[in-house]
């Protein structure tokens, strides 16, 4: 069935790439990864059972190409296709991720969010140079949270967005997994003490814990390509 998505949107997508796993405490996982009008996208979804989860991965794949080749719509929120990761219980960091940050306006990352089925992001926000977060939660389905900045952008923001009106905690990792525990969250944003930079604590799929924080390098550009309109358009290219 994803097989059969591909090749409907053939015009539209490259190097795509499957991936099954199934974890321990946890339903299959399925990933898809590809490239939509030469920019990175990717769908990710879970199910109780190999067929159910494909068929729901299918259905996802085509809906995500869709949205980015032609009229763009936000994913649905709450997500009836996204199971929510705020469980009760102690976990331990199994995984440390460190990224050079992308910077950009909040519309733009979240753009990204959207192409990369992700729930949240971690980014550097431009405006004020911050380390920022955009995650689906909140009255319009997206909320916008920087590390000390609660007012809205200045610049006019495209996407209905809610602004995060707490501060961002400065928690150590072990502090902040144990936040996330005692409070059923799906994920914790925070400011590292040591760094002083935004790290994101998330809950993983085999209910252990995820971390991303930033290299300490410069932030990059985030570029997002113009999408084609129509089938028919030509495809246009990706920088990083």
């Amino acid at each position: 069935m994803v097989t059969d998505v591909l090749i409907r949107h053939r015009h539209a997508i490259g190097d795509a790439r499957l991936r099954l796993s199934r974890l321990d405490r946890a339903p299959l996982l399925v990933q898809v990864n590809l490239r939509v009008c030469g920019a990175p996208a990717r769908i990710q979804v879970t199910g109780p059972d190999p067929a159910t989860a494909i068929t729901t991965a299918a259905g996802r794949l085509d809906r995500q190409i869709r949205r980015l080749t032609t009229a763009w719509e936000p994913w649905p929120w709450p997500d009836p296709e996204r199971s929510a990761f705020g469980v009760p219980g102690e976990a331990a960091i199994s995984r440390v991720k460190t990224y050079r940050l992308i910077a950009g306006m909040p519309c733009q990352a979240a753009a990204y969010l959207n192409a990369m089925d992700y729930d949240v992001f971690l980014y550097t926000d431009a405006e004020t140079g911050e380390d920022a977060i955009v995650y689906r939660a909140g009255p319009t389905g997206l909320t916008l949270a920087r590390q000390r900045t609660m007012r809205p952008p200045s610049l006019p923001v495209t996407l209905p967005l809610t602004i995060n009106p707490r501060a961002t905690p400065t928690l150590t990792p072990a502090e902040a997994a144990a936040w996330l525990a005692e409070h059923w969250l799906p994920f914790v944003f925070f400011t590292d003490p040591a760094t002083g930079r935004g790290n994101l604590l998330y809950r993983r799929y085999d209910g252990q814990l995820g971390l991303i924080t930033p290299h300490a390098g410069d932030s990059r550009r985030l570029y997002i390509p113009r999408m084609p309109t129509s089938p028919k358009e030509e495809r246009v290219g990706h920088s990083d």
